[in-house]
């Protein structure tokens, strides 16, 4: 039986004129008349309506096989291979959509805004909860501070470094962000730092659990004296502020999403990351809370720095689902069926792999290639 999900070769005669119409227009007149675009448009279209389809069809059997799982482990029932989807998801590798040459500067009809980055994050935590966050003197006092945190959360050392040797390469910053480098201003995701928050978790963290947060600062406040004290004690009522506002939402992942993504005082919350008391808490947090879920799920071995990471990178109830797998299901499972489409296609790791042996393997592997990196060493001594 063939694939169900492999785009049909019918439509490659479309294909083919997506690639040639218009060329002579282009080759003359340095650009592309309207008509050009809508005979390119609407070859387009007919290569890529096709494909949307299949697509939509794989990821809704992905979905739907995903609430069947998660079913059966509140019934303690066992999963079964028939259970995932175990083709992989449709390819696209037509042309890019044409440009419409009278369109107007700036996002295209649906296009998603750039996604904030940190100097986005800085501002509005100034201008809404007047917060500025105390960074660190340098890298080392950071690592410091997050592996204190994370000692006192009962993170082992080797959990911590291998995922931030995944996460970030063994070199990453503090305030390193998903997709922004010295060439390269934006960003891919709103995930930094050693562990590559979202915006959404440190919303999340500080609503669950802003009050712990605040008792640790008002500990150290108490351990200062003059313009240090004066200092924290400012903090405190920003962070105050800061945790009020995420409050305003109910705990609940969509609406802290739409939070954290779409107004300003919510992109405002991720700066807390970059602060040198805040932000190493809510990395930790939010690793803590993945092996509390798993151990509330009743997986009571401890995880491996390649098992948490699985759940640091899809969620804990998506990654445990990876963890909890039998050995023998892993090389036949694709890694699709733990991922959102958009998810999916911006993971270059999980679609290189293409199934969970091959992912963990993977993960493995560049924890270990990178443990002899500069900040990996520096990391692994802070402990």
């Amino acid at each position: 039986m063939p694939p169900r999900f492999l785009l049909s070769t019918a439509f490659l005669p479309a294909l083919a004129i997506v690639l040639t119409a218009g060329a002579p227009a282009v080759a003359q007149n340095g650009g592309m008349s309207q008509g050009d675009y809508q005979a390119r448009l609407a070859a387009y279209l007919q290569v890529r309506q096709p494909y949307e389809e299949q697509a939509a069809a794989y990821w809704d059997e992905v979905a739907a096989k995903r609430r069947i799982r998660n079913e059966k482990r509140r019934n303690h029932a066992p999963v079964l291979l028939e259970d995932y989807v175990l083709e992989h998801p449709p390819v696209y590798s037509g042309p890019p959509r044409p440009v419409d040459p009278s369109a107007s500067p700036g996002p295209a009809p649906g296009e998603p805004p750039p996604i904030p980055v940190l100097a986005d994050f800085l501002r509005h935590a100034k201008d809404h909860f007047g917060f500025v966050p105390d960074r660190p003197s340098n890298e080392l006092d950071f690592k410091r501070a997050y592996a204190k945190a994370a000692n006192e959360a009962g993170l082992t050392r080797e959990q911590i470094v291998g995922i931030y040797i995944f996460e970030t390469g063994g070199n990453g910053t503090y305030d390193m962000q998903a997709g922004v480098t010295p060439t390269r201003p934006r960003a891919i995701s709103p995930a930094v730092g050693y562990n590559q928050l979202l915006s959404t978790n440190t919303a999340s963290i500080l609503h669950e659990h802003g009050n712990r947060i605040l008792s640790v600062l008002r500990a150290k406040a108490k351990t200062l004296s003059g313009p240090a004290k004066l200092a924290m004690e400012r903090k405190i009522e920003a962070t105050k502020r800061m945790i009020a506002h995420s409050r305003t939402v109910p705990l609940r992942w969509s609406e802290l999403d739409k939070m954290a993504k779409n107004t300003a005082p919510g992109i405002g919350l991720h700066a807390a990351i970059l602060d040198r008391d805040i932000g190493p808490m809510l990395q930790v947090q939010k690793l803590a809370t993945s092996v509390h879920f798993a151990r509330m799920k009743g997986y009571a071995k401890p995880l491996s720095a390649s098992e948490l990471e699985l759940m640091n990178l899809t969620g804990d109830s998506t990654g445990l689902d990876m963890v909890m797998m039998p050995a023998n299901f892993r090389a036949r499972v694709p890694t699709a069926n733990f991922f959102q489409q958009r998810g999916y296609e911006r993971n270059p790791v999980a679609r290189r792999t293409g199934v969970v042996a091959k992912l963990i393997a993977d993960m493995e592997n560049q924890m270990a290639r990178g443990a002899q990196n500069p900040g990996a060493r520096d990391l692994a001594a802070a402990f």
